[in-house]
């Protein structure tokens, strides 16, 4: 393995009798440490790749003679290892101005959530146990009771993911049968969600009633026949019809649907349980409202307004929660015990609504001071223009963010940030896509958004200035 060092010309380059066996390479005494803290499966297949990866390079020519040394041979297996073992989610900073940002995560958990959610994991729990009576539990009931208490809901159940909700309320109300809906309500969601292929899915036939733009009573009324099973209202929180435009509420369309013997279902995807004007945010549509204006079934999302983990939340009566429970795909789509866990401890926190724009991070955020968010970027400015320069230049800037998600898509949230453009004019793209990459590929990746030749930070969700702050140096670095 050691080759004579005087034998050694700066510049030569390595043969493939120059490497060493695999054997060879872990029998080193750097080689035996990696074996013993990682074991001999890992360290040898990494050995393996990477012996194969400079035999390439010694076959073409292009291998120093420096890289096959023992010092090299293990620094570089040891890399190879450490990146095999390292994480492919990793926490972010969100600097994008979007709160609820569906590629980064959406809602971030409350201190409270992630407690309750490692002190479950850590070991045996309830999940369908009964304490009470020392039989057989319901997951359900974890989160049940909170759920009818928070929205007045008579019966609640739940899965993991809204789209779920939507497909299983579909499936038990309407397999083979006829749902009616707004054609100004066919929505697609994320790219993949389509409410005319949720129909399909779930067996149901889809009657389109009205226009894209008017919707009126008479037009679900002309709608029902023998096949009809549901009444379905969609909330269009991904975008907003505005001008010559009309659609039927449900407590008219609960009216109808009732005399006739049908049932109404409103998917709500965001599903804030509190009202947002509060805090003087755009108000969005209530479960509870809902279920008070008659529907018999409301869908929500628990990581988007709600603050939680991702899941599908069906609130309504007890009738109609009962023979969604029944259906055959509610097992296919029950929750886990991880994000029920966290469920519960963020459902708990509505319990005390004086208390949430404080202890529920997603509100806190959006409801965060303008005069605090300007004071982080102001703060951060001379070390972050230190960080950049020569090439760049900073500078504080007002900014309008957006909630996310799909929550409130024409409402815009006042914020500020700091704007970073290149100096030299010429080859401006390059250099901020060059900068977004050395953000990105900072221990802790910070994102922001490209935007009229500069690079944009919004620091509405920098709560934490040193996350960003103690990474400068290294952002320096990589920018030399």
């Amino acid at each position: 393995m050691d080759r004579p060092a005087q034998s050694v010309v700066d510049g030569s380059k390595a043969s493939p009798k120059d490497l060493p066996s695999i054997d060879r390479l872990l029998r080193a005494p750097a080689g035996t440490a990696l074996v013993s803290e990682h074991g001999h499966t890992l360290v040898a297949a990494e050995a393996r790749a990477l012996l194969e990866t400079l035999r390439e390079r010694a076959l073409a020519g292009t291998l120093p003679i420096a890289e096959v040394s023992v010092d090299s041979l293990i620094g570089q297996l040891h890399a190879r290892v450490s990146a095999r073992l390292a994480p492919r989610m990793r926490r972010v900073i969100n600097l994008t101005g979007t709160v609820i940002h569906t590629n980064l995560g959406r809602a971030i958990l409350a201190p409270e959530a992630l407690a309750h959610l490692a002190a479950m994991m850590a070991g045996p729990n309830n999940l369908e146990y009964d304490l009470a009576s020392g039989g057989r539990g319901d997951r359900d009931a974890i989160v049940e009771e909170l759920l009818c208490t928070i929205t007045g809901a008579q019966a609640a159940t739940i899965v993991n993911n809204n789209a779920a909700a939507v497909v299983l309320t579909l499936a038990a109300f309407a397999r083979g049968r006829e749902v009616i809906v707004s054609r100004g309500e066919l929505v697609e969601i994320g790219g993949a969600f389509r409410m005319p292929d949720v129909m399909a899915s779930a067996g149901a036939k889809m009657v389109e009633v009205g226009t894209t733009n008017r919707t009126h009573l008479r037009d679900y009324e002309a709608a029902i026949g023998p096949r009809t099973a549901l009444l379905m209202k969609v909330h269009t929180s991904n975008y907003a019809i505005q001008g010559f435009s009309a659609s039927v509420d449900e407590r008219e369309l609960a009216s109808l649907a009732h005399a006739r013997g049908l049932s109404v279902a409103t998917d709500l995807g965001s599903g804030s349980l509190v009202d947002l004007a509060r805090w003087g945010l755009p108000r969005e549509p209530l479960p509870q409202e809902k279920l008070a204006a008659g529907c018999d079934v409301v869908t929500f999302s628990g990581d988007k307004l709600l603050g939680g983990p991702q899941a599908g939340l069906i609130v309504g009566s007890r009738e109609a929660i009962a023979r969604i429970r029944r259906h055959p795909m509610k097992r296919a789509f029950r929750m886990s015990k991880l994000p029920l866990a966290a469920l519960e401890a963020t459902l708990r926190l509505y319990l005390r609504p004086e208390r949430l724009e404080q202890d529920l991070p997603t509100l806190r955020l959006l409801t965060r001071p303008l005069d605090a968010i300007r004071g982080c970027a102001e703060r951060l400015l001379p070390a972050l223009a230190d960080a950049v320069g020569p090439r760049f230049t900073v500078r504080t800037c007002e900014l309008l963010g957006q909630i996310g998600s799909g929550s409130l898509p024409v409402e815009s949230l006042r914020s500020a940030g700091l704007s970073i453009a290149p100096v030299q004019k010429r080859g401006a793209g390059r250099a901020l896509e060059s900068l977004e990459q050395a953000l990105r590929a900072l221990d802790r990746p910070v994102i922001g958004r490209i935007a009229e030749q500069q690079l944009l930070l919004d620091c509405r969700c920098l709560e934490d200035e040193t996350e960003l702050g103690s990474q400068l140096p290294a952002l320096a670095r990589l920018l030399s």
